[in-house]
This record gives structure tokens, sequence and C-alpha cells, in this order.
């Protein structure tokens, strides 16, 4: 089976990669990359503006991780409470304590 797709893209669009090693993002880490996509500033834009929009940025990252931080909070606790259902507390503490 073969998969064949076309997207049109501006020719001024850039792909990106970002890693880490030995560990999974934090939620800080992907909240800034998040911001960078939902905030972009121009080199040439009048200072004025480009601060009022570094502002901004830096408002959306707390926001972001915030909330990110609430999404991990509740995952843990779906994730450990299958798992003292499944019969395996001292699974389930370990993990509720990461």
């Amino acid at each position: 089976m073969s998969l064949n797709a076309c997207i049109d893209l501006p020719p001024t669009y850039q792909v990106s990669v970002e890693t880490v090693d030995g560990r999974g993002f934090t939620t800080a880490e992907i909240a800034e990359s998040c911001a960078s996509k939902i905030v972009e500033v121009a080199d040439n834009a009048d200072p004025l503006v480009k601060a009022q929009a570094y502002a901004f940025k830096n408002d959306i990252v707390k926001v972001i991780e915030y909330y990110m931080k609430e999404v991990v909070k509740s995952e843990r606790t779906t994730i450990c409470n299958a798992i003292t259902n499944a019969g395996h507390k001292n699974l389930s503490e370990l993990i509720r304590r990461l």
C-alpha cells in the first residue's frame, strides 16, 4: 500500500525539527514551541509593535504551559486509576509520585 499526497505550501514555508536526548519534552519547551507557531514577529516590524508582540508571546507561553501542566496531572490521575483498578495499587502509587 502506498499513499501519495500533495500539499501546496508557500515557498516561504519552513519546517523545523526539535529533539531532546534521554527524556521527553518539558511543558515549558512545548509551550515555547507552540507559542512560536501562534505568534510570529517580522524582523522589520516597528520596534513598538515588536515589543508588544513579544510581550504577548511571553503571556501565551505562560497560559499554554499552565494548561499543559493541568493536562499532565489529569492524565496521570487517569493512568493511576486504571492501574489501581487493574489491581496494582503499589505501582499506581509510584507513578502518582512522579
